[in-house]
Formats: C-alpha cells, structure tokens, sequence
C-alpha cells in the first residue's frame, strides 16, 4: 500500500475552506478552487510518491507563485521530517498556476499551502480542506 496521494488543505488569501470528493485527487482538487481573481489558482496539481509512514503527516509550505503562473523561492516552515518535505516540495514545483490578477494584470503572490497526506488507497482518491 503507498501513501501516493495527498490532501491539500489551502491557505491561499481568500480561499474558504472546501472538502470535495472526486474521480482522482488531481481533479478534486482543482474542482475545489474558488476562481477568485487574487488567488493563484492551480491547473496542473501532482502529488508527491511517499511512503506509508506519512499518512497523517503535514507539510507546511510557503512559496511564491509568478506572472506566469510558475511556483518559486520555496520555504518549509514545518515538517516532520526533511525527506517528506523535499518530496512534498518537489512535486508542488511540477505545479502550474493561472497567475493571480490585480486590476486584469498578472501579478506574483505569496502562497501557505498545508499539505497533509493521506492513504487514497483507504480513503478513495480525495483532496479535502479544512
């Protein structure tokens, strides 16, 4: 059994918390977005490959994401353990985002994104928010 997916539990300015089942997590995901213009919102989500172990495991992120919806200048500010961080933050990075807006302008913004894994095996293919 892999913990190969993951919740993603968002932060993201005036995101409200959202829980959504779906056909993958990928796609939960994305379904669960508020379109808000001063948010980035993703369109291309992957989740990280890691063990069982993590399950229940958070890893908090911090990163930018750019005009061209490209994320960036990464920080972990809390994880239980380093290696579920680098996997966590190299999957966030394949990430692609439509570009947060100010005034119609494509504009960088500062992204919090708790990223809590979970066992899809267990629990369905599901991404949720609190």
């Amino acid at each position: 059994m892999k913990a190969s997916q993951l919740a993603v539990l968002l932060s993201l300015g005036s995101l409200l918390p959202i829980a959504v089942l779906a056909k993958t997590p990928e796609q939960s995901y994305l379904e669960s977005c508020q379109r808000s213009p001063e948010v980035p919102v993703p369109v291309a989500v992957y989740s990280p490959q890691v063990g069982p172990e993590y399950i229940g495991d958070t890893v908090q992120l911090e990163f930018n994401v750019d005009t061209d919806g490209q994320p960036y200048d990464f920080s972990v500010k809390s994880s239980p353990d380093s290696a579920l961080a680098t996997a966590v933050v190299a999957a966030v990075k394949r990430w692609q985002f439509k570009p947060a807006l100010h005034e119609g302008v494509p504009v960088a913004t500062r992204v919090v994104l708790p990223v809590r894994i979970i066992d899809g095996d267990r629990l369905g293919a599901r991404y949720a928010a609190n």
